[in-house]
């Protein structure tokens, strides 16, 4: 799914546009107790109580894509009868409407969700009547084609509020605030089936994490039965390592300088796609020549890569790229400076000596002090 998708689907967490007919939850504590069970029809809820559950959903589609948010696919075998693919089907298409398959449902998150605290599992079932759209990509709400039927579940710790004190204007005094078990924004959460081209597509889902560093292994393995994708962090790493290795001895500043400006030259001719960009093993291997990789350092690339990236079989730019920032870094000194003016820092050999030699600007601070950017002991002419 790409942000235009997850966004049509988030702005039907409204009271306006609101195409949630069911909402189910579940209650755990730590030891893995269910504590209480609840099944209501959305639109019978108190509103401030909607309000704060359209907060949760929302969330549960928030973050970077690639990061927090991960396109999954499910192998064939989990589309036969039994399998994960097959069960998520047969709960959305209950309209949540089978205890049992609630049940079965609730205990394969209690199983397989690694959190040692209270928690809460919120199920939504949804109709998005789709409206088409004109050739200017206008929405014509009264030409719908589709309604995209969907789940959304969020797992939300539910921890206890910090100790104080508060006013309490019965009795017009200051006291001891009671403690309340507070349900927080999600840790986890998925949307099933997956909106994709804005339509539906029972073969994928869209995976949640708060914690883009982690993915609950065992709960996708289990109970969604996807491939785990690649964190973002280690796609950052498997691309350092590939550059690394493969530049060899001509892995010098200036290389790795050039390669990083083309890269980020990549993702902003990109930025204005639906689709986020990637690089496959082609893409990689075409950026690191024309960052001067050597022909006979690129004869081995492609089975690097695969050896690398193992099932990943494309890194998203974003999550190998900081278009934010370029830094050098030694054991003593950092150094941050703005990717559109890599051409202030260069490197140069004075009596034998490497150096990394910064242009100054006519603005200059030091520890938020201006100074002057003439050296000490100059002399004016």
């Amino acid at each position: 799914m790409n942000k235009k998708e997850i966004a049509e689907i988030k702005k039907q967490f409204s009271p306006a546009n609101c195409a949630i007919t069911r909402i189910c939850g579940c209650y755990v504590d730590g030891e893995k107790t269910i504590k209480t069970k609840s099944k209501d029809a959305f639109l019978s809820l108190p509103e401030e109580e909607m309000f704060k559950y359209f907060d949760l959903f929302k969330k549960t589609l928030s973050g970077g894509i690639g990061k927090n948010l991960m396109d999954m696919e499910f192998p064939l075998e989990q589309e036969t009868s039994g399998g994960t693919q097959e069960f998520l089907l047969r709960l959305r298409d209950s309209k949540l409407q089978d205890d049992s398959l609630l049940d079965e449902f609730y205990q394969k998150i209690i199983d397989f969700y690694n959190y040692g605290e209270n928690y809460y599992i919120i199920l939504i079932h949804a109709n998005y009547d789709v409206p088409g759209k004109s050739s200017d990509g206008e929405e014509m709400f009264d030409a719908s084609d589709e309604v995209y039927e969907f789940l959304l579940c969020s797992i939300c710790p539910v921890k206890l509020s910090k100790a104080g004190l508060c006013y309490n204007s019965e009795t017009n005094h200051i006291e001891d605030r009671i403690r309340d078990w507070i349900v927080e924004m999600p840790d986890i959460g998925f949307l099933f089936p997956a909106f994709n081209d804005r339509s539906t597509d029972i073969h994928s889902l869209l995976y949640y994490s708060k914690n883009a560093k982690e993915f609950q292994d065992d709960l996708i393995d289990n109970v969604l039965g996807c491939h785990v994708p690649m964190p973002a962090g280690d796609q950052k790493s498997t691309f350092q390592y590939l550059v690394s290795d493969t530049l060899g001895d001509s892995c010098n500043f200036d290389t790795v300088k050039t390669l990083h400006e083309n890269l980020t030259e990549m993702i902003e001719e990109h930025k204005d796609e639906p689709e986020p960009l990637r690089l496959d093993k082609t893409d990689v291997k075409k950026l690191l020549e024309r960052s001067g990789a050597r022909e006979e350092n690129l004869e081995q690339f492609d089975r690097e890569f695969d050896a690398a990236a193992g099932d990943t079989p494309s890194l998203l730019a974003s999550n190998v790229a900081n278009t934010r920032t370029f830094e050098v870094k030694t054991p003593d000194v950092v150094i941050k400076v703005n990717p559109d003016r890599t051409d202030l820092v260069e490197t140069k050999l004075i009596d034998g000596i490497p150096y990394l030699v910064i242009q100054l600007s006519d603005s200059v601070e030091v520890n938020g002090i201006p100074v002057s950017n003439r050296p000490s002991g100059s002399i004016s002419e």
